[in-house]
């Protein structure tokens, strides 16, 4: 089996990229650090390429697909992305457009072109890193909040219009809470509740995408946060919300 997975020079792409070389999995890497692409690569027992790209452009993203069409990608693994901390009418707008191109656009580029062909074939597995994220609002940081929403909702949408047209080819979404990956420095935020190691992660996430299942949503906490926020009022979620990143704000400015 062969897969490219975007974002793979840290946090939990690198450690899917090694979980998969762990099963024997032959790679295809990228991320805009070619250093550590190749870093990771020379660490791994597996056929590695390296394919260093750029994915917050339309164009980025169409050449990627080029440069591995001919070969026979079996998984996706869309992980490039990133979050921004703040106050929706203070944050940068062009930082906020490269995220919604990096954490969406990306993933509809990459996740049409490749079901496609994994349709063809009727075989393939296509896994979107979202986050818990995506389950509910998040003030302060709206707009990380809204692109993994919409990761998630198309992930299932996907998922459901394969089944039934009696597709082998899987789709599925992960959505953790907390991990301990540079999301944090990038994001300028420290998670007010501990997060899961990045390579228990990647773990929980392929074992999921093998088993074919829709939604992985690693740790008791965030299965229990989702379920309760179902027997709550959308203001009080949204206040909880607010509490909750209003924490992250006040650790970093121990």
């Amino acid at each position: 089996m062969k897969a490219l997975v975007t974002g793979a020079s840290s946090g939990i792409g690198r450690e899917i990229a090694r979980v998969l070389a762990g099963q024997g999995v032959e790679l295809i890497l990228t991320a805009r650090r070619a250093d550590r692409l190749e870093a990771l690569a020379k660490e791994l027992s597996v056929p590695v390429r390296v394919l260093p790209a750029d994915l917050s452009s339309k164009e980025g993203c169409l050449a990627l697909y080029r440069s591995v069409q001919e070969e026979d990608v079996d998984i996706l693994v869309n992980n490039a992305g990133f979050g921004l901390f703040g106050p929706f009418a203070e944050s940068d707008l062009d930082r906020e457009l490269e995220m919604i191109r990096t954490n969406i656009e990306a993933v509809q580029i990459l996740s049409k072109l490749f079901l496609r062909d994994f349709r063809k074939k009727n075989r393939g597995y296509l896994l979107n890193v979202a986050s818990s994220a995506g389950f509910f609002p998040g003030p302060l940081m709206a707009t990380y909040y809204a692109t993994k929403n919409y990761v998630l909702r198309l992930s299932e949408a996907l998922s459901e219009e394969l089944r039934r047209e009696g597709s082998q080819v899987s789709v599925s979404v992960f959505c953790p809470g907390p991990v301990e990956t540079e999301f944090n420095d990038v994001a300028d935020v420290r998670f007010s509740l501990p997060g899961i190691s990045a390579e228990y992660a990647a773990r929980f996430a392929v074992r999921g995408m093998f088993r074919r299942k829709r939604v992985l949503v690693p740790g008791v906490s965030m299965k229990l946060a989702r379920f309760g926020s179902r027997f709550v009022s959308e203001g009080m979620v949204l206040r909880m919300a607010y509490r909750m990143q209003s924490r992250k704000q006040e650790e970093n400015r121990k």
